[in-house]
């Protein structure tokens, strides 16, 4: 089935991967995107847009934007947002204008423009501290943590009694504990999405997306995926910047994996009405990933920079349960990480980036959201 599908900040890294899968599959893709200088720097039409695609530079909180972009459309895609914990927790309007009052414009126009079905991109952080156990066996959903307990760093959630808890693989079913003005922004956005979609006639599909990793990323924005982070900071001779002490661990999945996912969650009819977990089903520790991706740079001597402080809004561990994704939406990641580590190397050899990072670290400091 092919059909004019609009891609919501599509110019962007994932953006661009689901515009190119879509085209394969045979469809007409539209994209509206403000192109803020923050991930595309001059703000012109990026190279990696493939040419067939049709793009609208405008803002999506734009409604007459909103409007002509949905004009002839039969689905749309939204990955329209702000994107980045440490950020939102000081930029706290402008990220909540445009994820959550974006959504809302969108679909407010889609009253007046109904499409077959929108697919909306959500975000792990709703999570907050993934699934874990405890001693006795039980399944904990509330993990909280204390940072320092009786003068040591203890970065661990432990039980009521103290005991340390086990992490597990956090499914769909576990509620949501927002640690973040992101995190509620990407909660807002799902539930507008299922909210507005069935009084309109409209199907509606959430992917909470993991770690997305792959070239194309915004190395210059300190606030984009942590590899893409790393990868700046190793490509200007500088060491990857660690919070905690590194052993916090998570799900990275490749770019490629993530767009066939929304290609097909766009005509999966198990799917309506869902919200999914994309990931790999594969965790690693956030010091293992870095050292991985000095090795696939040829940065073997570079060790990560272990900071030891902790950033408000961050959990210790959250990975992905695939069950479900693969049951009903028969999704299953298929990107080896080493094989697509050293993509991305390859990738970023050919780039130039502005090391951020030590600006974005500074930005959180003065305002004391570095502990």
């Amino acid at each position: 089935m092919s059909e004019t599908v609009l891609v919501t900040g599509g110019a962007g890294f994932i953006g661009r991967f689901v515009c190119d899968e879509l085209l394969r599959r045979g469809n007409t893709v539209r994209v509206l995107d403000a192109l803020i200088p923050q991930v595309h720097g001059d703000g012109g039409r990026p190279e990696q847009l493939a040419e067939d695609v049709e793009l609208i530079h405008a803002d999506v909180r734009d409604g007459d934007a909103v409007a002509r972009a949905l004009s002839g459309v039969d689905s749309v895609i939204h990955l329209a947002a702000e994107v980045g914990v440490g950020q939102s927790m000081y930029e706290v309007e402008r990220y909540t204008s445009v994820n959550d009052v974006g959504t809302a414009v969108l679909f407010e126009r889609l009253i007046d423009n109904p499409v077959r079905r929108v697919v909306t991109a959500s975000s792990m952080s709703i999570y907050g501290e993934g699934l874990y156990r405890d001693a006795d066996g039980a399944i904990v959903e509330n993990a909280e943590r204390g940072i320092v307990r009786d003068g040591q760093a203890n970065w661990e959630p432990v039980d009521a009694q103290g005991r340390p808890l086990t992490p597990m693989a956090t499914p769909e079913w576990k509620r949501p504990s927002l640690a973040s003005i992101y995190a509620l922004n990407k909660y807002v956005q799902e539930r507008t999405t299922h909210i507005m979609g069935a009084p309109y006639g409209i199907e509606s599909v959430c992917l909470r997306l993991f770690n997305v990793y792959g070239p194309g990323q915004a190395l210059s924005n300190p606030y984009t995926g942590v590899l893409a982070i790393f990868a700046a900071r190793l490509l200007n001779g500088q060491r990857p910047m660690i919070f905690e002490d590194g052993e916090q661990r998570r799900d990275f999945v490749h770019v490629t994996d993530v767009a066939r996912a929304f290609a097909d969650a766009l005509v999966d009819g198990k799917a309506v009405g869902k919200t999914f977990n994309i990931g790999s089903g594969n965790d690693r520790s956030v010091t293992q990933v870095a050292e991985a991706l000095a090795r696939a740079m040829g940065k073997n001597d570079t060790a990560p920079e272990i900071v030891g402080k902790a950033r408000i809004g961050d959990i210790r561990h959250c990975f992905c349960d695939t069950t479900l994704a693969a049951e009903a939406l028969g999704f299953t990641a298929q990107q080896d990480f080493i094989e697509g580590l050293a993509e991305l190397a390859e990738w970023v050899g050919r780039q130039t980036a502005q090391d951020n990072v030590a600006h974005a670290r500074a930005e959180l400091e003065k305002r004391g959201l570095v502990a």
